[in-house]
Order: C-alpha cells, then sequence, then structure tokens
C-alpha cells in the first residue's frame, strides 16, 4: 500500500537545487525516509534523472556504518561528485546517527560534525543534498547558525487523518474511530491485526523511542524517564509542569526527583519528537504565562500503547487530535487565557481565568478553536461559549464537535463542524 504524502513531497520539490540543504525531521517510523527514499526519489527518477546519480547513505544501517564518521562520508560524496558535469542528489538517511569525530590536525580542538562535512558538500555546485533526523536539538535548534541560514527544515509528522483515510477508505466515522485508538503511525496499516497493531506500537516506545533517548543521553535514572512519559499520556490535555510531575513521582513512588530533572527529561521527550508543549497565552494582555503548560503525544497511538489502550478519554483524545492537525498545517497553536468578572460566594467580585483550548495563529490572523466532544445541555454550551465571548476582538472562532452532522453558524457567528469535517477540509481556517 503506497500512502502519499503530497503535501510534504510539494514542499521538498519547491526546495529543489535552491543552494540548501535540506532536513526532514520528526519522530522516528513517521515516514521520512519513506519520503525521501521512495517518493522523492521516484518523483525524480520519473522527472528524467539517473538513478545512479542518488546517492543514498544510510546512517542506521550497518552497511553505511562507516558514514557515521563525518569525514568519511564528506570523502566519499565529494569523490562521487568533483569533477563530474552531472548533477546529483545526496539523501543521507538519519543523520543524528553521524558521530562527530576528532579534527586530525587539531585533536584538541573541536570536534568536527556532520555540520561540518554537510557545508563542506554544499559547495559543490553539481550537489543538491538532502537529509533526515529524528533529534530536534541535534537539528532544529542548531540548524540556523551550524547550516549558516543556509538550510530549509521540512517537519514531519505521522499520518494525518486525511492521510490516514486517503488509504483506509470506507465510512468516515469507522475510520476516525480506529484513527482515535490506532493512531496514524504509518506501518500501522500493513498490521493485520489489532492485536498486532497494539503489539507494534507497545514496542516502538520500547524498542525504539525509549532506548534511544536512554543511549544517547545518557539517562541515570531510565526508571523516572518512563514514569514521567506514563504521567504525559495520563495527562494529555491538562495543565501540568515539572514541580506537579516532581510531586507526584513523590506521593506515588516515593522518589525525590527535582524539578529539574524532569524539566530535562521532558525537554529530551520533546526533543525525540514524542511530546509537543503548548503553553499559556493571555489573549488580551497579549503576553505568555510562565507556569503550567499542556503537553501533546505526536501521536495518540503511541500515547493509547503505552497506558496500555485503558484511558479512553475520548475529549482529550479528540483535543490531541486537533492539536496535531493545527501544528501539521504549520500554525502556531497556545492556549488561551481570558478574564471574567464573576461574584463568588461571598458576593465579592473576583477575576476568574477562563481557558480557551487553541489560540491559532498564521502571520497576523488568529483563530480560537474550542474542543467539545458533545454539547447536550444548556450549562455545557454556555461553558464552551463563554470564553470565545471574553477576547473582545473579531478572529474567527470554531467550535469542534463530534454530536453534529453539517456544519452550521450560531447567532454569534461561531462555526459548529464535525471533526471529521474539520480534519478533511484544510481550508477551514
Amino acid at each position: 500500500m503506497e500512502i502519499r504524502r503530497d503535501s510534504y513531497l510539494k514542499e521538498l520539490i519547491s526546495y529543489q537545487w535552491d543552494g540548501q540543504v535540506k532536513v526532514i525531521t520528526g519522530i522516528r517510523r513517521c515516514g521520512k525516509s519513506y519520503l525521501l527514499k521512495k517518493l522523492y526519489k521516484d518523483y525524480l527518477i520519473e522527472s528524467g534523472v539517473n538513478s545512479d546519480n542518488i546517492i543514498t547513505i544510510e546512517l542506521d544501517l550497518a552497511k553505511d556504518i562507516r558514514y557515521r564518521n563525518p569525514l568519511e562520508m564528506a570523502s566519499y560524496v565529494r569523490s562521487a561528485v568533483e569533477g563530474s558535469s552531472e548533477q546529483f542528489y545526496l539523501f543521507v538517511d538519519e543523520i543524528q546517527m553521524s558521530d562527530p569525530v576528532p579534527n586530525p590536525y587539531n585533536p584538541v580542538g573541536k570536534k568536527i560534525t556532520f555540520y561540518d562535512a554537510l557545508n563542506d558538500l554544499k559547495s559543490l555546485s553539481n550537489l543538491d543534498i538532502y537529509v533526515t533526523g529524528s533529534n530536534s536539538k541535534m537539528l532544529s535548534s542548531d540548524i540556523l547558525t551550524e547550516f549558516r541560514g543556509r538550510s530549509d527544515e521540512i517537519r514531519m509528522h505521522p499520518l494525518s487523518f486525511a492521510e490516514y483515510y486517503s488509504a483506509v477508505g470506507g465510512d468516515k466515522s469507522d475510520a476516525f474511530d480506529d484513527y482515535a485508538f490506532y493512531g496514524g503511525m504509518p506501518l500501522i496499516l500493513s498490521r493485520p491485526t489489532d492485536a498486532a497493531k497494539m503489539n507494534y506500537l507497545k514496542a516502538l516506545f520500547t524498542e525504539v523511542y525509549i532506548k534511544d533517548i536512554v543511549e544517547r543521553k545518557k539517562i541515570a535514572r531510565q526508571d523516572i524517564l518512563e514514569e514521567i512519559i506514563d504521567l504525559l499520556c495520563s495527562s494529555i490535555g491538562s495543565l501540568t509542569n515539572p514541580t506537579k510531575i516532581s510531586n507526584t513521582i513523590l506521593s506515588t513512588q516515593n522518589s525525590q526527583v527535582s524539578p529539574n530533572t524532569i524539566r530535562s527529561y521532558i525537554g529530551h521527550l520533546e526533543d525525540a519528537f514524542l511530546f509537543s508543549e503548548s503553553k499559556r497565552y493571555d489573549v488580551k494582555g497579549r503576553a505568555y504565562l510562565d507556569s503550567p503548560s499542556k503537553y501533546y503525544s505526536e501521536d495518540i497511538g503511541l500515547r493509547n500503547a503505552r497506558i496500555g489502550f485503558r484511558q479512553q478519554e475520548t475529549t482529550h483524545i479528540m483535543e490531541n487530535i486537533i492539536y496535531n492537525e493545527l501544528i501539521s498545517r504549520q500554525f502556531s497553536v497556545d492556549v488561551g487565557v481570558v478574564y471574567s468578572r464573576e461574584y463568588n460566594k461571598n458576593n465579592n467580585s473576583v477575576r476568574v481565568p477562563r481557558e480557551i483550548d487553541f489560540v491559532v495563529t498564521s502571520g497576523g490572523k488568529k483563530t480560537y478553536i474550542q474542543s467539545a466532544y458533545a454539547l447536550p445541555a444548556e450549562d455545557k454550551q454556555k461553558a464552551e461559549l463563554k470564553p470565545l465571548s471574553l477576547t473582545g476582538d473579531a478572529f474567527p472562532k470554531i467550535i469542534i464537535r463530534r454530536d453534529i452532522g453539517k456544519r452550521w453558524y450560531d447567532d454569534n457567528g461561531i462555526l459548529n463542524i464535525n471533526i471529521i469535517d474539520f480534519l478533511l477540509d484544510k481550508d477551514v481556517i
């Protein structure tokens, strides 16, 4: 089964021969290698490129282990390309597996890294360079400085629901229920049974992600790392912070772990693209609030697998899916905070914070979104509508629901839309 990843493919094509290093980042097994070595390679060959002119180095495989040495990689590629009148493409898969090596001319100086190798190869005018990587700290945070502003980043995610549905077809509601349970890791589609899908997702955590983090970050307390993962998976869509997590671990595990250690471990999980932080934003004050934040899982199936497919809170799962969709559409997403004046039980006027699930920003345009699985009662409807009424501006407002059919606008101009329609319609925002 071929899964089209058209938005990413078009992005790659748009960057072709722009003089930059193209860096495809994202969680391991989300389809980066497939995008580069299958979809993009097929496109190049169909466009007339000779397959012999596509150099592929797979750093996670034993056959290319020598090229984890960036000097070896640079030497090999340069010998194949330099002096030729033909154009070549270089694909380097899983670049985070590259190992820094001593400078042979200055052994005590700064080590040579893959950044040095790729910057060197980029000087070849007949070479177009593409790399994939699964570690944001090694890639995203360093790209501008290490590549000296000469790189393009293509951030890839697991399958969106639209991509998933294009592959499975059938009843949309049934497809959504499966997607909300198993998520969008591409290889899920090739697993024949429910048990095989569950086992695959569980194994990804234990055999790939956790091992990667422990080995590369030299984690001293793997038990604490796994406890943090479990807590984040259990609390998607809920506000939390390192201090709260530290207190929870103390009360449940009787283990003292400092908030700084928790913060560091969460950083490692974000670097591996397993979780994303959404910060709280004061809509009227136009400022970010320090703490707490929300954390969302990069893939809802991975989250479900980690907690044994037990906690199936439809409201939080739906919220996580919406967040991931917004991020994949390249929006900036925050948790909105607005304030209302209300009277407490002592009849005193107090300032009460109200939450907007998502403040979605692109350029100067905002959209406010509430995620509501169902709004059966009037009081529930008022609770969801109240924060939207407090923004004090005319930016679009949307309530994404599971309990309605066709989309409609209420008397306040707020769009009510079914989540399936939202996920399949990229022009809603």
